[in-house]
């Protein structure tokens, strides 16, 4: 119990700091952009460690559910290009929404189960049988908050390294999308450059996903029930 304290303690810490110290304007699209030439001159010297350091602020965005994760995949886009920024945010992501996964189940599953085990008998069983898919299908569908995906299967009884591996797949179309749009954003010197092919495609892309995903996934639930 004093374990679960501590870290129940230590997550409310980091996020009362994070607000308090005004650390959500460094993840804000202008922010971004107005100080891209600046992380690419930094880039450009020091590769690994900005990186290493942008994974890492990845991971802690993800796992402690601070805003900025969408923000963050554009930047990585207009920073390291696409191949680098998918590799990185892709790792990032998943590891960050597993350490999420596993504070909601560390913290609160054993109350839910405990307080509403008879009402959540079928979605356990649920869970258990059809869980990856399920949980696959939600990562594909970017109008499900990830953060609502992350705390809410940390409350049933599907394995983290299931979550994990699901999570890795599921969520890489959705990385590439942002990270593509990024890409083509870090291109923009002014405003004619708005109007760009390319960046409109991105847009487009990242306008349609949601869309074609619905489609390919009723298409699937329908060849399933037969």
């Amino acid at each position: 119990m004093k374990k679960k304290i501590l870290i129940l303690i230590l997550l409310i810490l980091v996020t009362v700091l994070f607000f308090a110290f005004d650390l959500d304007r460094f993840l804000t699209l202008e922010y971004m952009k107005n100080s891209r030439q600046e992380f690419q001159n930094y880039y450009a010297q020091n590769p690994v460690s900005t990186v290493l350091g942008f994974f890492l602020i990845y991971v802690v965005v993800v796992g402690v559910n601070l805003p900025g994760a969408s923000v963050l995949g554009l930047a990585g886009g207009a920073l390291f290009g696409f191949t680098t920024a998918v590799i990185t945010i892709s790792f990032a992501s998943t590891i960050g929404a597993t350490f999420a996964c596993f504070f909601s189940r560390y913290l609160f599953r054993d109350y839910v189960q405990r307080k509403f085990g008879e009402r959540l008998e079928k979605v356990n069983k649920g869970i258990q049988e059809e869980g990856s898919f399920y949980l696959f299908t939600l990562r594909l569908i970017p109008a499900v908050p990830f953060v609502v995906i992350n705390l809410i299967m940390g409350l049933t009884p599907m394995k983290l390294r299931t979550f994990y591996w699901v999570s890795q797949i599921g969520m890489l179309p959705g990385t590439m999308v942002y990270v593509n749009a990024g890409k083509e954003l870090g291109k923009i010197d002014s405003l004619s450059g708005i109007v760009q092919p390319s960046l409109i495609l991105s847009f487009a892309a990242l306008g349609l996903f949601p869309l074609l995903v619905k489609k390919a996934v009723a298409v699937v639930k329908a060849r399933r029930s037969v």
